[in-house]
């Protein structure tokens, strides 16, 4: 009975996928992946336009069109899948070889993005990293100790920073951004949305906080000057990156852009005991 099961599912996957499942789903990937590069070309290009006319929020959610342009890329493969459809004898032959190395690669993107993170964990229990947003299911909100190097008034600022990270689910949409790196690891446009949309999802929370407190830019400028990280990525989370990682000055020149020029301390690496608060 389970046999027969097992031929009827296998039946009915190969009406719909052809005589090579396989191949069809990589061929689907592929198309899945070229969509999704050309949106992303699309929205690197319009982003700066964009958060100049209407804002960094705006800018931020056209990230929301790659994984659109993906996912239509995907029905209109199988919309158009011809009926019986055979794959070239040399894309057959390919097929094994191109399923390890693809394999290998989500295996190999998977363990660095692993490491960082155990390695900003650890810099984190060492003292040396924050402010952030860990967890995924229930996210804390890490933040230097009283001791750390910030009045009062820029603690305030960057908890409520990291609060609005936790209130849209930020780190659920990194970890998703995180296993498209894996998946698509070949796309190079993929991780160039990675990078992008990091910088527009702080950019947008930074645009958040000040529509709330126009008069302390100047003091949020100090903050983002004050807090800059050893260059230790979280692939599964929200963080202040170090200059070398991400353009710091473009956070602070909006500000001073929209009034209020940026002013405060020197721009040295926090090193400060770091305790984990709940939003």
């Amino acid at each position: 009975m389970a046999g027969a099961g097992r031929a009827t599912m296998g039946e009915a996957l190969h009406a719909i996928l052809g005589p090579d499942p396989g191949l069809t789903l990589a061929a689907a990937g592929l198309q899945a992946n070229a969509a999704a590069a050309a949106a992303i070309g699309l929205v690197a290009a319009v982003r700066l336009p964009v958060r100049r006319l209407y804002g960094a929020e705006t800018a931020y959610q056209l990230w929301r069109i790659p994984p659109a342009a993906a996912l239509a890329g995907l029905v209109l493969f199988f919309v158009n899948l011809p009926r019986g459809f055979e794959a070239p004898p040399a894309a057959a032959a390919l097929a094994g070889p191109a399923l390890l190395a693809w394999l290998v690669g989500v295996l190999a993107i998977g363990a660095a993005f692993a490491r960082a993170q155990a390695r900003f964990h650890a810099e984190l229990r060492a003292g040396r990293a924050g402010p952030a947003v860990v967890g995924l299911i229930s996210p804390r909100i890490v933040m230097p100790a009283d001791d750390g190097g910030y009045s009062a008034e820029e603690r305030a600022l960057i908890r409520a920073h990291e609060r609005i990270h936790v209130a849209r689910k930020d780190p659920r949409a990194i970890a998703l951004l995180a296993g498209a790196q894996c998946l698509c690891w070949f796309n190079p446009m993929v991780h160039l949305a990675a990078r992008l949309l990091r910088l527009d999802q702080e950019l947008a929370c930074d645009a958040a906080v000040m529509l709330s407190r126009p008069k302390a830019r100047g003091v949020y400028a100090g903050a983002l000057l004050k807090t800059q990280l050893a260059a230790t990525p979280l692939p599964l989370g929200c963080y202040w990156p170090a200059r070398g990682r991400h353009p710091l000055e473009v956070r602070v020149a909006l500000l001073a852009r929209a009034g209020g020029g940026a002013s405060g301390p020197g721009r040295g690496v926090v090193h400060a005991p770091c305790q984990a608060i709940r939003p």
